[in-house]
């Protein structure tokens, strides 16, 4: 093994005579180069806004939410309550009640979503980091308060220093089945704007509002009724453990989320474009690395009289296909280390100085495309290139004939 891959080391460094093989060794180690560059800046910047976007949901998605498989509403009894709180792990318990409704500030109107949460949501919610005007806070005393998106407050133009102008809030009532008259048919609650808050999820920043659980119960005439249960869990557990526990606990008639899956659709949706266009790239790749078969070929018409040296002094065929298999081996190798090293650095440079910047940065949460790199991303990228490089080694040397290179010199 180490004479063949000796005497392909010697052919990869040493000049040729003719300067047409080295032009396209260089060629082949180039596309090699730039293909695997690409593929680690590619799965670096897929990384980065993955990594981004599960920090923003995490201001909003807890570590697990339990919802009623059938209805919009559940209820468990003090007990089930309590053994959830017990479950080794479990620091933060929330309760929580939402449902659409129609908001009123001054002339405007909005459809939006309340929800209406217990004491312990700002304990195990970032939102409290997120809010940019007024007070975090749903509950002073006796006196409630509205914690308000950017989009629902940039909509109804809301405006915290005027304190005679409430929000309205109206909801359908419930049972009520006739609308020949509006004030049966609608239940209706004043709240005071108490301050602003921005997630930078577009989706979740144009329709929610946060109230007190039990002024949102009071709107929509429940009592002990939830939509779901928000589970902190503490770092040092972990999260799947606690689930299987409550899972066990609640029986199949609840659902049980983590984060990934309460935002299933989305992870999917990032996950397929990544692994897309880590597919498109690699069939670039595969063009580059076949420019191999070309360099071999050429090689092998080269060293004729070298083969035929060693095939005098006894040689076998085998080691003779095994030098010009682990020379391709050797171009691909060169190609891929550079390659990964140079994407590397580019990432770093990125990830450090934010170099190539974002269209609109100033309505992004980020400046500059975001980077993250993974060991498990490196890794991949290498045993592509190599593997692909093995397949395109072996093409030429497979049906290499030293009788018939004989008889042609």
């Amino acid at each position: 093994m180490k004479l063949p891959l000796f005497i392909a080391f010697r052919y990869l460094i040493s000049k040729k005579k003719h300067n047409i093989i080295n032009i396209i060794s260089s060629i082949s180690i180039a596309g090699i180069t730039f293909g695997t560059m690409a593929l680690i800046i590619v799965l670096s910047v897929f990384n980065g806004f993955e990594s981004l976007i599960v920090s923003m949901f995490n201001a909003v998605n807890p570590d697990l939410q339990i919802t009623a498989v059938q209805g919009k509403t559940f209820t468990l009894d003090s007990i089930q309550s309590q053994q959830i709180k017990k479950i080794k792990g479990i620091v933060y318990y929330t309760e929580v009640i939402e449902e659409n409704v129609l908001l009123k500030y001054n002339d405007k109107q909005h459809i939006a979503v309340i929800k209406g949460v217990s004491n312990d949501f700002f304990r195990a919610s970032s939102l409290c980091d997120l809010t940019y005007n007024g007070s975090c806070t749903v509950k002073e005393g006796n006196v409630d308060f509205a914690l308000i998106s950017s989009g629902v407050a940039v909509t109804l133009e809301i405006n915290l220093d005027n304190y005679i102008n409430l929000l309205g809030i109206y909801v359908p009532r419930r049972g009520t089945t006739s609308v020949t008259d509006p004030a049966k048919a609608f239940s209706y609650k004043q709240i005071i704007p108490g301050g602003f808050f921005e997630t930078k999820d577009a989706e979740y920043d144009s329709k929610y509002f946060i109230t007190d659980i039990g002024f949102a119960r009071s709107l929509l005439s429940y009592t002990n009724e939830v939509s779901a249960l928000e589970i902190g869990i503490d770092r040092r557990y972990n999260v799947s453990d606690v689930k299987n526990e409550i899972i066990k606990l609640l029986g199949k008639d609840f659902n049980v989320k983590n984060r990934y899956e309460q935002q299933a659709l989305m992870y999917k949706v990032m996950k397929s474009e990544k692994w897309a266009i880590f597919l498109i790239l690699t069939f670039i790749l595969i063009i580059a690395v076949f420019n191999v078969i070309g360099t071999l070929t050429m090689l092998v018409l080269e060293k004729k009289n070298d083969i035929s040296v060693l095939w005098t002094l006894g040689a076998e065929q085998s080691l003779l296909k095994k030098i010009f298999f682990f020379e391709g081996l050797l171009i691909n190798f060169t190609g891929a280390i550079i390659g990964i090293v140079a994407g590397g650095f580019i990432c770093w440079l990125q990830q450090t100085y934010g170099l190539i910047a974002l269209e609109n940065a100033q309505s992004f949460v980020v400046e500059s495309y975001p980077v993250k790199m993974k060991i498990f991303d490196f890794g991949l990228v290498f045993c592509t290139v190599m593997f692909i490089g093995a397949l395109a080694s072996y093409l030429p040397v497979r049906n290499l004939n030293i009788q018939k290179i004989e008889r042609g010199k």
